[in-house]
């Protein structure tokens, strides 16, 4: 490796100063003297404007050592390439056709001179420089030209490794090159590549479809073998860098072949491989470095591998034996794009060997195609030949009769770039001729032309350049100069016979409308496997939703565990690398896969607490109606009357009131039942409990009339008095209830803090102070009554009811009382339960306190009611009746 980077080095050191000069001769009207010719392996013919191509003829060539005390010999190539002489050929036929059109290049002929790169870099430059300078010993320019001139363009080169080298010379004088098979994505450099375009998509793109087919068919682990040059590197890092921009894949290895037969690396590299769980291998390489791979492959008998091919050894039909099928059967590839190109049969059947073919470019490669196909010599046949019974070649061999590899267009890939490589000089170079005086695109606007031609205007044309070929496809270079991309994906099958057969399946193309697009035929698609199926091929197996990807410490980001969601996150989809919160009014279901509406809770009409406390209510309410019924109906009987009948259904109906309003505690709070059920309950208790403390003075200051002096007391508890007495304290309430209502109105509120997964419905009381002066004016009443009620409990009476109102009011007391800490202490609509719960109980504990005794003597003892009965313990009393 090092002898041949010394070999380049020395030949561009001597040869750079003769491409300068022989440069400069073909851009202005003077002479130049060639400083050293090369004798490569060509085919020529002349014409007006000349192309030049650089092709892959032979495989291997012999470079004789470099010792620096003598003149090097000239290389030589041997192992023939009848694939690499068709793509010269295919130059050859569409230069010839382009002759033949009289629409393009009209009175310019095409020529065109062709080298054999011999697969070394070394010859290839050599090559390139003797296209760019001429071969002959002097060169001059005038009206008459003399020799055989630089050509204006160049096909070439085939290998990326090649086309960078000699672009870089070829570049600082914009000599354009289009290359048909150079891939490496390095190459859309423009500040290093001005003057490169190329047919064929650059491996960025390649990798690109790569990666396509991994997402389509869910291969997110796999590795990745490349060749140590150019072309296999920058792919390497390509598609790295693709993989993890996009985030489709990972690669579990990296491993970079060897360029010798070397046993103890590559069987390294097989055992990396079947360690790994990864089953696709994805081979950046030319079919050359795969060969030594596939003896170790076959040796270690490494199955059950999904491969996946590069362009440059899709179609390698060395690989394709019964031998390597078992393992790389069912292959799946990029390849270049099949094209048609009619007429190219017969041009290659004309081709005839030239008898004079020692001239002055080297041995012809016609004549060695011809000795290669009919395994013949040309005379004078070399030493040993005819003594080995050798035939010698006779130029009347018929090609049609025999059955080669070179005569079969069906499959036209490379050859097909080729193709629209030269066109696409071609119509450059037809443009640029029909620029019209004046109206050019240069300085002045002036045009080129044939005469003074220089490379850097060919250049500005190809950029420009828009044609379709006969086969309908689109030709025409981006920024960078590379072609419109598009690849077949093919994919090795492996018949019952034991035959071999690499077929198309789809198409990865980019358009301007719908980016880059992966078409298959998954039909067709042979898998070398038992299931018959794309295989698996995953580090870690998607995380189910309600899980979350959490990467392994130190393996790539494809390695994952996959961890349940918290409660109230999930995740919906697989993979996923966090959970997501459920909005505020949803929760996670079980599962964690997906947020469902939380429940909700109140103190509702359908629940068994709600029916028992509604039916409650109601039961009270009606019974509020019995009782009101009864005393209305005995409203004239003793017992009612010495009873002040008129307190006592005002009392009745607040009591009925104070039933109906623990009806708005239930239900889904709404904002006019928030508003309008405290008020209500406040309103409610404060008109029950001032009958009650009006009731309690009226009967003190009755005891107290019955004294000696003590009748001027009753003057201040008359009808009247008491109604006033009534309303002026329930208006208090209503003013306490207005004002809060006003300042700080209840609202419904949604309460998640006592469960996540559930809202509680209640209301907010807005102001605390509002509703604690509400209660604390309940109670200030009730303890009024209550202290009343206890002085004149021991009243000499046969019916007081001071007692009675004494424990109604400890009751009534005592439910509150206890019904503050259990309140604040209950959690969300418990707490409604509780305050209805209080209300109902006071309520039925005024009611059968206050009205149980009366409806005893009314329905069951009628004969203690009587004047005669109430009497019937002290004469005082008959005042009491009558003031009553």
């Amino acid at each position: 490796m090092w002898s041949l980077l010394q070999t380049n080095l020395l030949l561009f050191i001597l040869l750079y100063s003769c491409f300068f000069s022989s440069v400069a001769s073909s851009l202005f009207p003077s002479s130049c003297q060639l400083q050293r010719q090369f004798h490569l392996n060509g085919m020529h013919k002349s014409g007006d404007v000349i192309l030049g191509g650089l092709f892959q003829v032979h495989f291997f060539s012999s470079v004789a050592d470099l010792s620096f005390t003598s003149k090097p010999q000239q290389p030589t190539c041997h192992g023939f390439y009848e694939l690499g002489f068709r793509q010269a050929q295919t130059m050859a036929f569409a230069i010839d056709e382009i002759n033949r059109n009289s629409n393009l290049l009209p009175n310019v002929t095409l020529g065109y001179t062709l080298y054999d790169n011999c697969v070394t870099l070394g010859i290839g430059f050599r090559a390139a420089l003797s296209l760019a300078s001429g071969q002959e010993e002097k060169i001059i320019l005038d009206n008459r030209c003399t020799g055989n001139l630089p050509v204006i363009g160049i096909v070439g080169d085939s290998s990326s490794t090649h086309s960078i080298a000699i672009s870089n010379v070829l570049g600082l004088y914009r000599v354009p090159m289009v290359s048909y098979f150079a891939t490496c994505s390095c190459l859309t450099d423009r500040q290093k590549y001005p003057s490169f375009f190329r047919t064929i998509p650059s491996d960025a793109f390649q990798v690109r479809a790569m990666i396509q087919i991994l997402k389509h068919f869910g291969w997110t682990w796999a590795g990745l073998l490349v060749s140590d040059d150019d072309y296999g590197l920058h792919a390497a890092r390509s598609l790295q860098s693709e993989l993890s921009l996009s985030g489709e894949g990972c690669l579990a290895y990296f491993e970079i072949l060897p360029w010798d037969k070397d046993m103890a690396e590559l069987r390294r590299i097989v055992n990396v491989m079947k360690k790994s769980s990864a089953r696709v291998v994805i081979v950046f390489a030319h079919h050359s470095r795969i060969v030594n791979l596939m003896e170790e492959v076959v040796r270690q008998n490494l199955t059950g591998l999904q491969w996946m091919a590069s362009e440059a050894w899709t179609e390698a039909t060395v690989l394709q034996t019964p031998q390597l099928m078992p393992y790389l059967g069912g292959t799946l590839g990029i390849a270049i794009r099949r094209g048609e190109i009619p007429g190219l049969r017969e041009f290659l059947l004309q081709i005839r060997p030239d008898l004079h073919h020692n001239n002055s470019y080297g041995n012809s490669m016609v004549n060695q195609f011809w000795e290669f196909t009919f395994q013949c010599r040309f005379a004078p046949a070399p030493a040993g030949w005819l003594e080995g019974r050798g035939a010698l070649c006779t130029g009347e061999e018929d090609l049609d009769n025999v059955d080669t590899e070179f005569l079969d267009i069906s499959n036209l890939r490379p050859e097909y770039n080729v193709y629209k490589a030269v066109y696409a000089l071609a119509y450059s170079l037809d443009d640029m001729l029909r620029c019209k005086p004046g109206r050019g695109p240069f300085r002045g606007h002036s045009c080129a032309t044939l005469q003074t031609l220089e490379p850097w205007q060919l250049v500005y044309y190809l950029e420009m350049v828009n044609f379709t070929t006969p086969f309908g496809d689109q030709v025409s270079f981006d920024e960078n100069g590379d072609v419109v991309p598009i690849y077949d994906v093919m994919n090795w099958l492996w018949l019952p016979d034991g035959s071999t057969k690499v077929q198309t399946v789809g198409e990865v193309k980019r358009s301007a409308f719908k980016g880059e697009e992966l078409i298959l035929d998954e039909d067709k698609i042979f898998w070398n496997f038992e299931s018959k199926k794309p295989p698996r091929s995953v580090c870690s197996e998607n995380c189910p939703p309600g899980t979350h990807m959490v990467r392994k410490k130190g393996e790539p980001k494809c390695c994952f565990d996959c961890i349940p969601c918290s409660e109230g996150k999930t995740t919906n989809k697989s993979n996923s690398l966090e959970c997501t919160s459920c909005p505020e009014d949803f929760w996670s279901n079980r599962q964690r896969d997906h947020c469902v509406p939380k429940k909700t809770e109140f103190l509702s009409y359908h629940d068994p607490l709600g029916i028992c406390l509604t039916a409650t209510s109601l039961l009270g309410t009606f019974i509020c109606a019995v009782v009101l019924g009864i005393f209305f109906y005995h409203r004239r009987t003793p017992i009612i009357r010495a009873n002040n009948s008129e307190l006592s259904f005002q009392l009745l109906l607040s009591l009925k009131l104070c039933f109906l309003c623990s009806l708005l505690f239930i239900g889904r709070p709404r904002l006019w039942t928030c508003q309008l059920r405290h008020a209500a309950f406040g309103i409610s208790f404060v008109l029950c409990v001032s009958c009650i403390l009006v009731k309690t003075m009226v009967v003190l200051a009755v005891f107290k009339a019955s004294k000696p002096g003590g009748g001027a007391s009753l003057k201040w508890f008359g009808a009247m008095q008491q109604r006033g007495t009534v309303l002026f304290l329930t208006a208090i309430q209503a003013a306490i209830c207005t004002t809060w209502l006003v300042s700080s109105s209840p609202t419904p509120h949604k309460n998640t803090q006592y469960h996540n997964d559930k809202i509680i419905y209640e209301c907010a009381v807005g102001s605390t102070v509002g509703f604690a002066v509400l209660l604390g004016y309940i109670g200030v009443l009730a303890f009024l009554s209550f202290l009343i009620a206890f002085l004149v409990r021991n009243l000499p009476d046969s019916f007081n009811e001071a007692k009675f109102i004494t424990f109604s009011m400890l009751i009534f007391c005592a439910v509150w009382v206890a019904f503050v800490p259990v309140y604040i202490s209950s959690p969300g609509n418990y707490a409604d339960a509780v305050e209805v719960f209080a209300i109902l109980a006071s309520s039925f504990g005024l009611l059968i306190t206050l009205f149980g005794p009366k409806c005893y003597i009314i329905l069951l003892r009628p004969e203690l009611n009587t004047k005669k009965a109430i009497m019937a313990r002290r004469n005082g009393s008959q005042k009491i009746f009558h003031i009553q």
